[in-house]
């Protein structure tokens, strides 16, 4: 096999698994590493990013170290999803009731 699609391939792999695992989580359960306030993003660069991807942003709060975003998601599904506040990776989201 390729050198490269086998790094292709790993890569991927991870990077599904890490969305996988970050996906449900406890609300209370949530924290993110501490950033210096300097550091941290603007609550509305994250709004215009998560609007740009199709979500219908509610509110946008800080929670434990992380932003947490109160909306509707890509599918139109009610969410409640964290981010970290310097990177915006997606650290958790709160199972809705279905």
């Amino acid at each position: 096999m390729n050198k490269s699609l086998l790094y292709v391939a790993a890569a991927a792999a991870t990077l599904w698994s890490a969305s996988a695992a970050a996906q449900f989580v406890d609300h209370d359960a949530v924290k993110c590493a501490p950033v210096p306030k300097e550091e941290m993003r603007p609550q509305m660069e994250l709004q215009r990013k998560l609007t740009g991807e199709g979500w219908k942003v509610r509110q946008i709060k800080n929670f434990n170290g992380c932003y947490e975003v109160y909306g509707f998601d890509e599918k139109g599904q009610r969410a409640e999803a964290f981010f970290d506040p310097k990177t915006f990776q997606k650290v958790g989201q709160v199972k809705q009731p279905s």
